[in-house]
């Protein structure tokens, strides 16, 4: 549509002019010296409309000679800044896919275009973690000096990468130490940085600060729910390690415990199974009833009889009233409660108990029970029996452990004796 305006505008234009020559019959005069010259009106526009555009072209070409190097340093710098770029990409890609030779040489060649700080670090950790994947850690750590050097602006991006690296060595005492250089950083930053600290203090076996930065991370909705408990059950189970022999230490830790930490039936059983081993049997069973109240955990309840210097027929009235009628079929609540009877020397009540857990599951605790009930009140030939099928069953199950042994051992023996 343009273009049909232009050309009608001219055609008009032309047309004007035509007309304008036609009717105009003025001349000009010039005189120099001894020469004349006479000119019709309208060749005198024809030149000097000829003269502007050819003023007009050299004045256009003089600028175009004077700005030529300016526009081919232009073009060099555009093309060296999309190849630095085209580099940057290539490199992380590389990188990114697990090709960490290419990764390495292309990052490197990177940096050697000097764009910017920002450019600079980026290409410098990415060839930094490159070589570090590859085990080249002197190369490695030239690119870190770079980082360093070349944009010393970058501290996050520094410190975050030579933490980590440090970390997947194992030097914990010198990653906590860099990490601990970085203050105030922005609430993004300082999620990673909660993160690369928490791997350290794992490393360190400093329980406590890994307990309190899953806290800090939980909050921060930066940790997955799931890895949150295990890491908290892991920092637990390490602190009960150093306290398990010290009873008044292990109780102050239970009882610090946040009480939804302390639901959790696995605590529960490895607190137990502590004070079962310091002869404090009123606490061990005050934790098992406590969780198995709030939670249910057939492992649990199955130590509910292995502490038996409380009160035993407390401990038959608690487990009959509050876990035998909602829990009638749990072998484990069937194996602790005949224990419980033979303490008390209970043995019809033992043995229902003990028959009634085996023909839900039967275990090689169990007959062991059963068979040492039975020599109690007299009865050697069925005892027998129950020592072949402990035999049988705990040979069954090697991965038994300690405890699986003991009772193979025990079994032979009596086995043994009874034979003779």
């Amino acid at each position: 549509m343009k273009l049909v305006f232009w050309l009608l505008a001219l055609f008009i234009a032309a047309g004007v002019i035509a007309l304008a020559a036609k009717y105009n019959s003025g001349y000009i005069l010039i005189v120099m010296q001894s020469y004349r010259v006479e000119l019709s009106l309208n060749m005198l526009l024809i030149l000097l409309v000829a003269l502007f555009f050819i003023f007009y072209f050299l004045l256009r070409l003089l600028i175009v000679t004077f700005r030529l190097p300016s526009k081919v340093h232009a073009f060099r710098k555009k093309r060296r800044h999309e190849a630095a770029h085209m580099a940057l990409l290539n490199g992380t890609k590389e990188f990114l896919e697990g090709r960490y030779t290419k990764a390495e040489k292309t990052a490197n060649k990177a940096i050697k275009f000097k764009e910017s700080p920002a450019f600079i670090a980026t290409n410098a950790v990415i060839a930094a973690r490159s070589a570090h994947e590859l085990n080249k850690y002197s190369q490695r750590d030239e690119f870190i000096n770079v980082l360093e050097n070349d944009a010393p602006d970058e501290i996050a991006l520094l410190v975050t990468t030579k933490a980590e690296l440090l970390l997947d060595e194992n030097r914990h005492e010198e990653a906590l130490k860099i990490l601990h250089t970085l203050h105030t950083v922005e609430k993004n930053q300082k999620t990673a940085i909660l993160r690369l600290e928490l791997r350290a203090q794992q490393q360190s076996n400093n329980w406590d600060k890994v307990l309190e930065l899953v806290d800090q991370l939980t909050k921060r909705d930066a940790l997955n729910k799931l890895l949150a408990k295990e890491f908290r059950y892991q920092a637990h189970l390490e602190n009960f390690k150093n306290n398990v022999w010290n009873k008044q230490s292990l109780q102050r830790y239970w009882r610090n415990m946040p009480s939804v930490e302390r639901e959790n039936s696995k605590l529960a059983y490895i607190t137990a199974q502590a004070h079962i081993a310091l002869d404090d049997c009123v606490a061990a069973h005050k934790i098992i009833e406590e969780s198995l109240n709030k939670k249910w955990d057939s492992d649990l309840v199955k130590i509910y009889a292995d502490c038996l210097k409380g009160n035993v027929p407390r401990q038959i009235e608690y487990a009959e009233t509050w876990w035998l009628k909602f829990h009638p079929n749990d072998f484990n609540l069937l194996l602790a409660l005949g224990k419980l009877c033979m303490q008390c020397e209970l043995w019809g009540k033992a043995q229902n108990y003990l028959e009634a857990s085996i023909v839900v599951k039967s275990s090689y605790e169990a007959h062991l029970m059963l068979a040492l009930l039975n020599e109690k009140t007299s009865q050697p030939e069925i005892a027998r029996d129950h020592y072949r099928k402990v035999l049988e069953l705990a040979s069954q199950n090697p991965g038994s452990g300690k405890l699986g042994n003991k009772i193979l051992e025990t079994s032979a023996t009596r086995l043994l004796v009874n034979n003779n």
